[in-house]
């Protein structure tokens, strides 16, 4: 059985960024503990991993996890992995946990005797879990942050502060949140930027939720908001969004006219519905790029990307306006 970094930290009782940085930055672990490791590390047997030439790809795979391929969120970001892993000579091992978090746990474990290094997109794995998934190999979080694992976040503030102020500019003065999964840390990050940005901008929010992010989901909330009386929305993602546009139209409601939608993501299916639907753009593709960079530039130093760099890459997202937000009926001209 293949010893692991983790094996050497258990044996030795510290951390497994400390093993790391006793084997490749030795003058920054001081001598007794350093000699600790490395006599545990000949015991053992551990072997330091060697980054392959690119001709090696196949052999020293990555893997990537999401929670849903199907999502449309989640397809840009599995791309760009692939295309930037590619150029950098490495092929991707990909798993999908199917929105099931327990899941999540034994999809890393699988893959870690794999590869070289895990990127995490979304992770549904419960904080008190979390040490134990980013410990399996040396990884990177897409969209969320734990520790100093380093991780690419995505400031959905941005987005959402513009899109409310959209929406106090047509006239609207009261506005629904549609929460995303309990367990999402999204959703946590989403549903914090939108109070905040209701209350700059002087709206009544109104709050749903939780609803997994499928159609279905969109179209039982559909009932609620309108019930509600306010007459705009913001959903968790696109796909909530579609599905309250979806039953919308079924209860002769006009998207837009009667009540403005938003949704959050900017996926491939904003732009064909009618109207189309006005939505928050995450950068995916950027945040794919950036973390396969990320693990690869520090597999390449020869470190664990999970250790003590505390290395966060944020990136913006904004508002594209499109056909599904109006100025509410009675402030229409």
């Amino acid at each position: 059985m293949k010893v692991t970094l983790s094996d050497v930290a258990r044996h030795v009782g510290t951390s497994t960024s400390t093993v790391s940085r006793a084997i490749s930055s030795p003058e920054r672990v001081n001598a007794a503990t350093r000699e600790r490791i490395l006599a545990a590390v000949r015991e053992l047997g551990y072997v330091v991993p060697v980054i392959p030439p690119a001709d090696a790809a196949d052999a020293h795979p990555i893997g990537l996890i999401v929670p849903d391929i199907v999502n449309p969120f989640f397809p840009p970001i599995i791309k760009a992995v692939q295309a930037r892993a590619n150029t950098r000579g490495r092929t991707v091992l990909i798993a999908d946990t199917d929105e099931h978090p327990q899941d999540e746990m034994l999809r890393a474990e699988q893959l870690a005797s794999r590869v070289d290094g895990l990127i995490v997109v979304s992770p549904r794995t419960p904080l008190e879990h979390m040490d134990r998934l980013v410990s399996l190999r040396p990884t990177v979080l897409v969209n969320r942050s734990h520790g100093a694992t380093p991780s690419v976040v995505i400031d959905d503030s941005s987005g959402i502060a513009e899109a409310t102020q959209h929406l106090a500019a047509l006239g609207h003065r009261t506005i629904c949140y549609l929460n995303g999964p309990k367990r999402s840390w999204s959703n946590a990050q989403r549903q914090r930027a939108v109070r905040a940005a209701a209350e700059v901008a002087g709206l009544e929010l109104l709050e749903f939720g939780p609803f997994e992010p499928q159609i279905q989901a969109g179209a039982r909330a559909a009932d609620l908001v309108v019930a509600s009386q306010a007459t705009a929305v913001i959903a968790y993602d696109d796909m909530i969004a579609l599905g309250l546009m979806t039953r919308l139209n079924e209860r002769g409601v006009a998207i837009g006219e009667d009540l403005s939608v938003i949704g959050i993501d900017d996926s491939l299916f904003s732009g064909m519905t009618y109207p189309t639907l006005t939505s928050i753009h995450v950068p995916g593709a950027e945040a794919g790029r950036t973390a396969v960079d990320m693990l690869l530039d520090a597999l390449t130093a020869g470190r664990a990307a999970s250790a003590e760099d505390e290395v966060v890459a944020v990136l913006d997202t904004r508002l594209v306006v499109r056909g599904s937000t109006e100025p509410p009926a009675d402030t229409s001209q």
